[in-house]
């Protein structure tokens, strides 16, 4: 639909392949249990049972924290999926539920909450200018990459800045800086100091709406552009040009990539520069800056408030400040629960959603982790890497089998829209929607009382009620979805403890953090450490993405595979050749944690010495098998999986 507001017609390689992938090969049709090590077919009145004595053996053996339940990045995307998860695990009594969110942009959620209060989202469309930061949007969110590209060819969006190691196709509509993996914030700071420095900060706005700009003054002074160019590799001059560009645009607005931020040991306090970039220019609550939209209020299943789970007390602002307690415990923090039972034993695991056997680092240990708990369930599609280590997989239907609450738009699309999901066609085999599987498994727990909904039109009616919203509205006035509220602009009002935009955040003070954000090199470096670089002297992302796949998704849908038939990893050219590699060749990566092999692709333009590589390209070439789960973010809890020391050679 030209007409739609979100896609406006377009549709990625993923979207057209859905049929395929929906009747695919290898589709899970019923119950399976895992005897002697093979899987047998077994119905869901007995797998339902076997499920739920176990539960109750861990419960009374080890307390109800003896279980953990997990939620990949559909389980925080499909509304139901994670609200029956939340509602099970609460009624359980566990603390336990780990999400994707324990390493992916929650991070930058938090940061923006803690500079304004709320979650002020990107409006680049309306832009003078724009700053992309390590997103390639022709690979990973084409909805904005279009209205980007349809802004700049009208003459609207005058400036677009790529901030990335390698070249993408949008470099080609602006200025490309290419910088050091996992040296934004520095680049940041930098950008800051020639604002501050050369009196181009938007006063009027500062002195009205934040605290901390005195502080702001005095931190940033020695982040010179000639520093702060021997830190990203991108001159001083270059620094200079983006920070003036960008503080005099009429509008401006910093679009950040969704983990190339995040992943690093500074990560959250790098979605904290750049928000304080966007505030001190003025950039906040005005057409074409970051605006604050109205998030449509669902019903709550959450049905009481739990004790701390794993990471509460290595990273306490994870789990709550200003009264605000987000229900997840720190993933990274899982295998040792597991294998070391630190800081006690997680016995049992229901992963719905989410294949953390390969999205999780440090691979092996993972893996370890999920084969040494005394019972694992999946709910699953196909048979994915941690469903084949588990004891019991269920069938559980895809989103075109069932009818829900249709994904809401204003996270990532900034636009207030919401719609109901259609239920396109009956479910396969056995198959059954999640929250069905939750809901005659709570019956068999005791659960009923907590578990009233018999049917998907109970459900959506239950999430609607707090919006407004009626489901008939929805359905039959609105079919193709509509718009909830709207763009709010010219807002003074920020949820802070100050009531300011905080510049110089007391919160992180008072917990022992950086009040405001400062330049920390990556743990492995040329520079942190010196010595490992000359053993391991290429620097190394991961998570690099393409059009065909969601992570781990899709990879068994073979018109997906003929175009993109096996993961690759990214070298530069001449650090190719110096190692004689060339274009196809196979190579190992390995770094101090473990070693792949990958096809290599050199790009037209990378970063020198820089090789990239898919998180999780399956098979010899999961990226995860390089990552660890140390160190961590002091503030999130977040590991690097970005800016890593590794060295590479022909295979």
């Amino acid at each position: 639909m030209k007409e739609h507001p979100i896609s406006e017609g377009a549709i990625c390689p993923r979207g057209e392949a859905l049929p395929e992938w929906l009747y695919g090969e290898g589709r899970i049709k019923h119950p399976m249990e895992k005897v002697d090590g093979q899987w047998k077919q077994i119905s869901w009145d007995d797998a339902l049972d076997k499920i739920a004595e176990k539960l109750k053996e861990i419960k009374a053996q080890y307390g109800a924290k003896g279980l953990a339940v997990y939620t990949g990045s559909l389980g925080t995307e499909n509304i139901e999926l994670a609200a029956f998860a939340q509602r099970f695990r609460g009624v359980y009594g566990t603390p336990n539920l780990l999400s994707v969110e324990g390493n992916c942009f929650r991070s930058r959620i938090m940061a923006r909450q803690m500079t304004f209060g709320g979650y002020p989202i990107e409006e680049p469309w309306n832009s003078e200018c724009v700053i992309i930061v390590g997103q390639n949007m022709d690979n990973s969110r084409i909805t904005i990459g279009s209205k980007i590209y349809k802004a700049h060819d009208e003459g609207t969006l005058k400036h677009i800045f790529i901030v990335d190691p390698k070249k993408i196709p949008m470099s080609e509509k602006g200025t490309h800086l290419q910088l050091r993996p996992g040296t934004d914030t520095a680049l940041a700071l930098g950008m800051l100091n020639v604002i501050i420095e050369e009196n181009l900060q938007d006063q009027e706005f500062i002195d009205k709406n934040c605290m901390g700009f005195d502080k702001l003054i005095e931190h940033v002074k020695e982040y010179t552009p000639e520093k702060m160019s021997k830190i990203t590799y991108v001159p001083a001059d270059e620094i200079r040009n983006i920070a003036r560009v960008f503080a005099t645009a009429k509008a401006a607005s910093i679009i950040l990539g969704t983990t190339p931020i995040d992943q690093h040991i500074n990560g959250f306090q790098g979605n904290r520069i750049f928000s304080i970039l966007q505030a001190v220019t003025g950039n906040i609550n005005i057409p074409g800056g970051w605006v604050s939209i109205p998030f449509i209020r669902l019903g709550d299943m959450r049905v009481t408030e739990i004790s701390d789970p794993i990471g509460t007390h290595e990273h306490p602002l994870f789990r709550r400040f200003w009264g605000r307690t987000s229900p997840y415990g720190q993933q990274m923090l899982f295998a040792n629960a597991v294998l070391d039972e630190n800081p006690y034993p997680i016995k049992g695991l229901i992963c719905t959603g989410g294949n953390p056997a390969m999205t999780l680092p440090d691979s092996k240990r993972t893996k370890e982790a999920l084969k040494a708990l005394d019972f694992m369930v999946v709910f699953e599609l196909f048979m994915t890497e941690t469903a084949e280590l588990a004891d019991i997989v269920l069938p559980a239907c895809s989103f075109l089998e069932k009818k829900g609450v249709g994904y809401v738009y204003g996270v990532t699309n900034c636009i207030p829209f919401a719609m109901i999901r259609k239920k396109v066609i009956e479910p396969i085999g056995e198959s059954w929607p999640d929250w069905k599987i939750w809901t005659e498994l709570a019956l068999r727990m005791g659960y009923e009382e907590h578990f009233p909904w018999k049917t998907e039109d109970e459900i959506i009616d239950f999430f609607l009620k707090p919006s407004g919203l009626t489901r008939e509205q929805m359905e039959t006035e609105h079919p193709e979805g509509m718009y909830y509220g709207k763009t709010t602009y010219n807002q003074d009002k920020f949820y802070t403890p100050s009531g300011k935009i905080e510049l110089y955040s007391q919160t992180l003070a008072e917990n022992g953090y950086d009040p405001i954000p400062k330049w920390v090199e990556p743990s492995k470096s040329p520079e942190s450490t010196p010595e490992l670089f000359k053993k391991y002297p290429i620097i190394l992302t991961t998570g690099t993405r393409v059009p065909e796949f969601s992570h781990t998704q899709l990879r068994n849908v073979p018109s997906l595979m003929k175009t993109a038939p096996e993961a690759l990893g990214e070298i530069h050219p001449d650090t190719a050749a110096r190692y004689g590699i060339s274009d196809g060749d196979m190579m190992t990566v390995e770094t101090t944690k473990g070693i792949i092999e990958i096809k290599t692709r050199p790009p037209k333009h990378c970063t020198r010495e820089f090789s990239a590589s898919p998180m999780d390209g399956g098979g010899k070439a999961n990226a995860n098998e390089l990552t660890s789960y140390e160190p961590r973010d002091p503030v999130t809890g977040y590991t690097e999986m970005k800016a890593l020391l590794c060295r590479i050679a022909k295979a």
